[in-house]
């Protein structure tokens, strides 16, 4: 028999992407810089004048992919930051 006790709790009415997207703020900021960034290209793409179509999508897939990667480490920093160096709680540490 196995207990419930050591499954993490969750809101039922909250989606699954919610709850990622609380532990991990970053990915879905990454994904929406990668929306706006191909989105912003496609815009572009009426006016691009002489440059080729394939140079014009090589340049938007290299701008959404350093999006994604600016925000991937972005989040890695963070996530150091929170478990390295964020003060903890004085109140322990006073015995």
């Amino acid at each position: 028999m196995s207990s419930n006790q050591d499954m993490p709790t969750y809101d039922e009415n909250e989606s699954k992407f919610m709850r990622k997207a609380k532990e991990s703020p970053f990915v879905p900021i990454g994904m929406a810089g990668c929306a706006a960034v191909v989105a912003f290209g496609l815009w572009r793409l009426k006016s691009r004048g002489d440059t080729k179509m394939s140079v014009h999508l090589i340049h938007m897939r290299v701008g959404a992919q350093g999006f994604i990667v600016g925000a991937m480490t972005l989040g890695v920093i963070y996530s150091m930051y929170k478990q390295y160096l964020a003060p903890t709680d004085p109140g322990k540490d006073s015995k």
